[in-house]
């Protein structure tokens, strides 16, 4: 017998939970592409975007693409092919944002931190100050790696840029993070930051985002990576409509966008953050508890280095993916892989998964998936200490 029959539950690091706001802003005939309703609410978009990415004197662009089209875009209008970079990996996604790079003539050197442990700002500082010609056009990095689900200090990284009196472009990925995770890109002195909507933006998968700064549009003028269609300047600072996206809309995301936005702004970007904590910080007091027995342990140790839109937990055998298998088929409740954590095909791939707790959740949806996973644990045979759930209550009920 299944009991997953009713409202699925994907908790997955995104896409996220759509929310039904969005999806019926999305169920609607398709727009006039050329005046009207959807070109009057484009411009009012493109400004609300740059609010949730804490950019005022920064522009913006969007591409119809996923995350990895962000990348390109990103890499195609800074750099030309034997330009060098240092990509800071933290997991799986900083190397799968240098490898584009990489496709694209860059000359790549990566520092590999583990996966589970954030960037070593002291170790960044060698390499930097060893750097005398300024070779390094730029410095990329995630804020929050979608695999390992630790959190980089990327105010502490300007830093050490401005110390050093290094030119780099600071480069930073916030796809799995932004809106969930605190970020401010004019504060933190930030050149370029991708995005996607399908995580804390909480819109169905399509769409890219490139926020960057006037020292970034400034490479773009020798960038010979740069092609048409990928070009940020258009998209930023359209003549014509079309130009927002270098063709036709992609119609029914905006909506579905607009509609995200709005939820933002209405309760307010500070107590986004604040909310995706508190959730979060649930979550670890469930782990934290249920692994003071047993082998279930939180990837990253240390509180302070986590996000807050994801969870990486390591289950220490193959009941990482029995556990996953048995809340989906038997409760409902999707988990995301291990993803990076070992390849596939070794046995250690099924020792992990991942809690997504990002974009349009609340506590009674997280309580509801902690509840089907303690069930699962019991149902798999996964020993661990009692009393996550309460540990988890307590932290929504001191909030």
């Amino acid at each position: 017998m299944s009991l997953q029959h009713g409202r699925p539950y994907l908790a997955i690091p995104g896409p996220s939970v759509i929310p039904d706001r969005v999806l019926n802003a999305m169920h609607r005939a398709a727009p006039n592409i050329y005046h009207g309703e959807l070109v009057e609410m484009v411009p009012g978009l493109m400004r609300d975007l740059k609010s949730v990415a804490r950019t005022r004197a920064g522009h913006a662009a969007i591409y119809i693409a996923n995350g990895h089209g962000a990348w390109e875009a990103a890499v195609a209008n800074v750099f030309s092919p034997g330009d060098r970079a240092l990509v800071l990996a933290t997991g799986r996604f900083a190397h799968g944002w240098a490898e584009i790079a990489r496709r694209m003539g860059v000359g790549i050197e990566v520092i590999d931190f583990g996966k589970r442990a954030p960037v070593d700002l002291a170790r960044v500082a060698e390499a930097l100050a060893a750097d005398r010609a300024h070779a390094y056009k730029a410095v990329m990095l995630v804020q929050v790696d979608t695999s390992t689900s630790v959190r980089n200090d990327i105010k502490g990284l300007r830093g050490v840029l401005d110390d050093l009196d290094h030119p780099a472009l600071l480069m930073v990925d916030c796809i799995a993070c932004l809106a969930c995770d605190a970020f401010e890109m004019d504060d933190w002195g930030v050149d370029v930051m991708v995005a996607a909507c399908q995580k804390g933006l909480m819109t169905p998968p399509g769409l890219g985002f490139v926020f960057y700064s006037d020292k970034a549009d400034a490479a773009r003028e020798t960038a010979r990576c740069v092609t048409h269609y990928w070009d940020w300047r258009p998209r930023s600072d359209p003549s014509e409509f079309y130009q927002y996206f270098d063709g036709t809309a992609p119609t029914h995301h905006l909506y579905g966008l607009r509609a995200a936005l709005d939820m933002i702004g209405e309760e307010g970007l500070d107590a986004v953050w604040r909310r995706h904590a508190v959730i979060a910080q649930a979550v670890w007091a469930a782990f934290e508890t249920w692994g003071q027995e047993g082998p279930i342990q939180l990837n990253i140790a240390d509180p302070a280095l986590r996000s807050h839109a994801v969870t990486s937990v390591r289950a220490g055998g193959p009941e990482g993916t029995a556990l996953r298998t048995w809340v989906e088929e038997k409760a409902g409740l999707t988990l995301g892989i291990g993803l990076g954590m070992a390849e596939r095909g070794d046995p250690a791939w099924h020792h992990f998964f991942r809690v997504g707790h990002m974009g349009h959740v609340n506590a009674h949806m997280i309580m509801g998936a902690l509840g089907a996973i303690e069930a699962g644990m019991v149902a798999c045979g996964l020993r661990f200490a009692p009393g996550g759930l309460g540990a988890a209550a307590g932290v929504l009920a001191r909030a």
